[in-house]
């Protein structure tokens, strides 16, 4: 098949390259982003390949079709940035990688956790100007802690699975509670029990409209005084400008980002010698006390491979079957 890949950097043609080895597919691979303004891009192909902020309304999925494109091809888990419904309509498979390392992005999700705590962020700034005075870098002990996760899908599972290692009191909510974190000792609870008692909360859901601004200003309140938040699931999980708020009032004690709601204007950028004009994301910059990265918790190697393998069999699958082999079906979601 003829498949343009939107969003790409080196490392995806690195990957990609190397899992269509034996499949043999003719990968066009394209910088710019999916959207209605580059979606002539796709002219040509049978299939479009897409990352987390490609946007996929109808009117992009429209044109897709009508250039005879059936198949978007996700690399990535998450598929709130396609409108499925209108995909359905126009005979669009859409298929995406439902699992690839759940480790890679639940020890990121650990390593915000441990490097807010000891303030090794400022730590590292500190050492490398002479400054080795300890004020200001006081952490806490991890064991004996209260940890809430909030979805315990094979992410949430493995982030809480470490966390018990630490002798951590863990807390999860999720509709489908998970056997194998009920059997490391996690309770499950409802939402409010778990932001009234946790030190730290561990967001690992899917966005969906009714995660959508989980974490508002009500939720804040709920949390405990001097709390830590992090957040490596989605953007849109947290109402920004609700948490800059308890940072600002000091209720929120940690901030520990890896995602960000308007985050595709300035993630997987080099954009260090301009002007970040989103101001919001530029205030959140400015507390001492908040750690940001860009969206790399999925960043490894052993993470890159599995996407690759499993985008390339879905494009084969199809070709061969019509079939994806992870096609995303709406009648279930409903």
């Amino acid at each position: 098949m003829r498949v343009a890949v939107f969003s790409t950097k080196p490392y995806d043609r690195q990957f990609l390259d190397a899992a269509n080895a034996s499949a043999r597919h003719v990968l066009a691979f394209l910088e710019p982003r999916l959207t209605i303004e580059t979606v002539a891009l796709a002219r040509g192909v049978t299939a479009v390949c897409a990352f987390v902020n490609d946007a996929l309304p109808a009117e992009v999925l429209e044109a897709l079709a009508g250039g005879g494109i059936r198949l978007v091809a996700l690399r990535c888990t998450g598929f709130n940035n396609v409108d499925l419904a209108a995909a359905r309509k126009l005979g669009i498979t859409v298929a995406r990688v439902p699992e690839y390392s759940p480790h890679a992005v639940a020890e990121h999700a650990v390593t915000l956790v441990l490097a807010l705590n000891r303030n090794i962020h400022r730590a590292y700034a500190r050492v490398r100007e002479g400054n080795f005075a300890l004020e200001g870098l006081l952490g806490f002990d991890m064991k004996g802690r209260t940890v809430g996760v909030v979805g315990t899908g094979r992410i949430g599972a493995t982030f809480a699975r470490i966390l018990a290692g630490f002798g951590c009191t863990i807390l999860a909510v999720d509709p489908a509670p998970d056997a194998a974190c009920i059997a490391v000792g996690v309770r499950y609870v409802e939402l409010p029990e778990l932001l009234a008692a946790s030190d730290i909360v561990s967001l690992h859901c899917p966005l969906t409209p009714a995660t959508h601004h989980l974490i508002d200003a009500a939720a804040l309140a709920r949390m405990r005084p001097g709390a830590m938040l992090i957040n490596t699931s989605r953007g849109a999980v947290i109402d920004t400008p609700a948490v800059i708020a308890a940072l600002k009032d000091g209720r929120l004690g940690h901030l520990g980002l890896d995602v960000y709601e308007e985050e595709a204007d300035l993630f997987f950028e080099d954009l260090s010698d301009k002007v970040i004009q989103d101001d919001v994301f530029a205030r959140l910059l400015s507390f001492p006390n908040v750690l940001v990265t860009g969206h790399q918790a999925f960043f490894t190697a052993d993470a890159l491979q599995g996407i690759a393998a499993t985008t390339i069999a879905n494009i084969t699958a199809f070709e061969r079957d019509g079939r994806a082999v992870h096609e995303i079906s709406v009648e279930k979601l409903a």
